[in-house]
This record gives C-alpha cells, sequence and structure tokens, in this order.
C-alpha cells in the first residue's frame, strides 16, 4: 500500500492573513468555495479554523465516492490541517505571503492508496483529478477574496 500524493497551487491577489481567514471560515466562507463534486457539506462542531469538525462528501470520479469526516488544526501560522476521522486522507492548506498584497495557496492532500492493479491506477489517475478538482476550488477562492 503505497501513499498517494495530489498537490496543487495558486497565486491570489490578496493578503496571506485575508486568504487564510477565508480558508478557515468554514462556517460560511467555505461553503461558497467547494466545487460540485462536495456534497453534504455540514459544520459538526466549531466553524472557525482549529477545532472545526465538517462533514461532506467528495465524488472524485462517477464511481468513488468518499465520505469525509474531517478534523481541523492549525499546527502553524499559515498551516490548516484537515484529518478526515474515516479514512487515512489528510490535506493541508498552507498559505504564504507572495509579494505586496499577493498571497500563495498551496494545498496537499495524502492518503494510503490501494494495492495492486487498482492502486497503480489510484497513484496514476487520482492526484490529477484531485489536483483539478482543487484548482477549482483554489479559483473561487480567488474570486471570493480578490473583490
Amino acid at each position: 500500500m503505497a501513499q498517494v500524493e495530489a498537490t496543487t497551487e495558486r497565486i491570489i491577489a490578496a493578503d496571506a492573513e485575508t486568504v487564510f481567514d477565508a480558508l478557515a471560515d468554514y462556517k460560511d466562507t467555505r461553503a461558497k468555495l467547494l466545487p460540485g463534486h462536495f456534497s453534504e457539506y455540514q459544520v459538526r462542531e466549531g466553524g472557525d479554523g482549529a477545532g472545526t469538525v465538517v462533514h461532506w462528501k467528495l465524488q472524485a470520479t462517477s464511481k468513488r465516492v468518499r465520505d469525509c469526516l474531517l478534523e481541523v488544526t492549525e499546527p502553524s501560522e499559515g498551516r490548516l490541517v484537515e484529518k478526515d476521522r474515516n479514512s487515512s486522507m489528510v490535506t493541508t492548506w498552507t498559505v504564504t505571503p507572495a509579494g505586496e498584497g499577493r498571497a500563495k495557496a498551496v494545498v496537499t492532500t495524502v492518503w494510503n492508496g490501494a494495492g495492486g492493479i487498482g492502486g497503480f491506477f489510484e497513484r496514476t489517475f487520482a492526484p490529477k483529478g484531485l489536483a483539478r478538482i482543487y484548482d477549482e476550488l483554489l479559483a473561487k477562492l480567488a474570486t471570493e477574496v480578490e473583490k
């Protein structure tokens, strides 16, 4: 069983604090940012950064739906970590300054992939598919904070 990783990033024309605050706002902003691949979004505890517990279903492909129950931590400034209680999946959001009035947002998701031929296809195709989903989310984030 090999670890699978998907990463994507975007430079956003807003300061890092504004971008981070939008990502950490699970109560209001995050729901607006989610592409159509996400459903059944619900904040179960908290709603702002560390201590939040949030649920959603992620439909990565027509046949693959993950039921996610995520615990959110903030291990360091500018970093949100979402650990899925239902699987090995961990998503880390990192927001850093990228020049005057700009921020770099990076999202990385890792999980323990399947073995055998199914694992080969997962390692080959899942990172690209998940990166496309997060590219869409980051585009919506940019639209939201660049207003």
